[in-house]
């Protein structure tokens, strides 16, 4: 059996061990702190985190994330985040040259986008933008959704998970922050990247799941991964 990282409830008071409380937690008393969530508790070098199971992606400036066109207006584009809050593009906010009332050109119901959330109002309604290195619009492709809080478990200390999976099944991986993942390969090596990511998201909160990560991939190496001739 996989070990089982410390599981909190919110109120439980949480041992610092000398680094830094940053997401997850309240002060709880003069020196003391406790989880917010229902989570597990994550220490790296510096920091504690308690990360939730679940839970709504909730957006913040600054995050990347993968959206859905779901509407065209005369000059913006409404885009699905994976998010309770509403979400939406701007023409000016893109590198293409569009006019108003010309914006299906460009983008239409149904293309994804890998974008900034570039500012948020008073109800958590976002503006993104497609004008920084590496935002686009993402061609062809597989769209596979995982829960948000379990996207830093997918990418892994450091990048590892995310890059022990791309290496080893050759596809092109793209992870929105908001819990939407975006795949490219031939189909059989997409298939055995999704079954490695839904393994991290079911197994987030136990030890050692690199190392069988890395030994389920080998595993299926002979069926598909890395089968190009």
């Amino acid at each position: 059996m996989p070990e089982t990282r410390q599981i909190v409830m919110p109120g439980d008071p949480i041992d610092l061990g000398g680094l830094k409380p940053r997401n997850g937690l309240f002060k709880c008393g003069n020196a003391q702190y406790c989880s917010e969530y229902f989570g597990v508790v994550q220490k790296s070098e510096q920091f504690v985190d308690v990360v939730p199971f679940a839970g709504p992606y909730i957006p913040r400036r600054g995050d990347k994330v993968i959206g859905k066109v779901i509407e065209v207006g005369p000059s913006t584009w409404t885009v699905d985040i994976n998010s309770p809050y509403m979400s939406m593009l701007h023409m000016n906010d893109t590198p293409w040259r569009v006019t108003t009332g010309d914006l299906k050109r460009a983008l239409s119901v149904g293309d994804y986008v890998y974008a900034k959330v570039m500012t948020l109002n008073e109800i958590k309604e976002s503006w993104l933008t497609l004008k920084d290195v590496g935002l686009r619009k993402l061609e062809g492709g597989h769209i596979v959704s995982i829960a948000a809080p379990k996207v830093p478990r997918i990418i892994g200390k450091g990048g590892t998970m995310v890059n022990t999976i791309k290496e080893a099944t050759q596809t092109r991986i793209v992870i929105g922050q908001n819990g939407v993942i975006w795949l490219d390969g031939s189909p059989e090596n997409v298939m055995v990247a999704i079954e490695a990511i839904k393994m991290v998201e079911s197994e987030a909160h136990t030890t050692g799941l690199t190392d069988r990560v890395t030994a389920f991939l080998k595993e299926r190496k002979g069926d598909a991964v890395g089968n190009t001739k």
